[in-house]
């Protein structure tokens, strides 16, 4: 019976070491974006990682090198189908880039590991977790500096609605608000909104935002007695 023959012992420990250096590295990669709460987290970069170093360890073990070779090719070209399904645009804006990007990652510590180059999957995840973490403060910084430009691509504002008669007071909430979550204001207007409230549009500076840390601030304000509705919202200019 082939599936007898099939039977290897070596080979089969060698599989286990393979999926298993897998499974903890694309894991490690996970839990990083498991804890930041992103699209793809644990289990999704854990399945990717595991799922390229079976492909390229079956391939490896019916085929030789050779095949190897031709299966990775194929992992990148099909990860590619995944990340997709990770980006969304959402009235201008375009996220999910970085958890796509992160996914393709998986596969190729997934697929070393697959190809018994555990050290280089182990130093692939390396890379991969500091691109995500250690470049985060820099990104973040250089995205909230504004452009020197008349008018940015991308526009993000914030918009309160209060009664007319705590404008002020709502006004100064607001701008401290964004002062301490880092989003200073390039431009504030005051708009009538009905007979007793106003709306006041808070432009932000800063070209790219974190969704996750506007959505915080604007839960902030929204416990404020005197905010009745408030909410954030990007727009393209051209």
């Amino acid at each position: 019976m082939a599936v007898l023959q099939n039977i290897n012992l070596d080979s089969f420990l060698d599989t286990l070491i393979s999926l298993t250096a897998a499974f903890i590295l694309g894991g490690m990669i996970g839990f990083e974006r498991q804890y930041r709460q992103r699209t793809a987290g644990l289990r999704t970069n854990v399945l990717v990682a595991v799922g390229a170093a079976v492909f390229v360890d079956m391939a490896n073990r019916l085929n030789g090198r050779e095949a190897a070779v031709h299966v990775v090719a194929y992992v990148v070209s099909g990860i590619g189908f995944l990340g997709a399904g990770a980006i969304m645009r959402e009235e201008g804006n375009v996220r999910g880039l970085n958890t796509a990007a992160t996914l393709w990652g998986s596969a190729a510590v997934g697929a070393a590991a697959g190809a018994d180059l555990i050290l280089e999957a182990m130093l692939a995840t390396v890379f991969v977790l500091a691109a995500n973490t250690l470049l985060r403060p820099i990104v973040n910084t250089i995205n909230r500096k504004p452009l020197d430009v008349e008018s940015a691509e991308v526009t993000n504002t914030v918009y309160v609605i209060a009664e007319r008669a705590q404008q002020k007071q709502v006004l100064a909430l607001l701008e401290a608000e964004l002062e301490r979550a880092n989003y200073p204001a390039r431009d504030l207007e005051i708009h009538a909104f009905g007979q007793e409230d106003v709306e006041i549009e808070a432009t932000l500076a800063a070209t790219s935002v974190d969704g996750d840390e506007l959505d915080a601030l604007i839960r902030n304000l929204a416990v404020k007695p005197a905010v009745k509705q408030v909410f954030w919202s990007p727009s393209t200019s051209e």
